[in-house]
């Protein structure tokens, strides 16, 4: 296994103790919390340069890289769910949007890879950082609180406008039944 593809797979393992320290609500486990989410970003930020760097991009690779970045992170935003510290319509709609990324990008347009878009690479980025608010939020840091919340709705209304986008892209460039010519 590649060093790139080798990375993601460590993430992939963290998923499932992710989704169990998250859960709990105590510091004990924010502090384990935390150092697993260190680990998946460091993870996430040396994947992508280093198959680059080594020449090892694939379609496969990049959607095992999104495909995991996606479990990662949803199974701290359920987790998260659970506890009431984020609302569920996140998770859900993260989880509805990677669903139509996938289903867009194989079935409907036939490609290799997956068909991304600027507004869907941001949110991506940004779905890591509410599980990371709480887990310091956990550990004292009370006053981001506020921001905490700010930006999970902000993520529910940007969420919404990507899967928006996708779809009018979509319904823009199918081509309509053509009529034939008037006598």
């Amino acid at each position: 296994m590649r060093l790139a593809n080798s990375l993601t797979a460590l993430r992939l393992l963290l998923v499932l103790p992710f989704a169990i320290v998250m859960a709990r609500g105590d510091e004990r486990s924010a502090v384990f919390a935390l150092a697993v989410w260190v680990v998946a970003l460091i993870t996430d930020f040396l994947d992508g340069p280093i198959a680059r760097r080594a020449g090892t991009v694939t379609a496969l690779s990049g959607t095992f890289d999104h495909t995991t970045d996606f479990l990662f992170v949803t199974s701290g935003l359920f987790a998260g769910a659970l506890r009431r510290v984020f609302p569920w319509i996140l998770p859900i709609l993260i989880t509805v949007a990677f669903s139509q990324y996938v289903i867009d990008s194989y079935l409907v347009h036939r490609q290799v890879k997956l068909r991304g878009s600027k507004l869907g690479r941001y949110n991506g980025m940004f779905y890591f950082v509410p599980t990371c608010m709480d887990i310091l939020i956990r550990l004292g840091w009370r006053f981001l609180r506020p921001a905490l919340t700010l930006l999970v709705w902000l993520l529910v209304v940007s969420t919404l406008v990507s899967m928006g986008q996708r779809l009018m892209f979509r319904m823009s460039t199918e081509q309509l039944p053509s009529r034939p010519p008037e006598k």
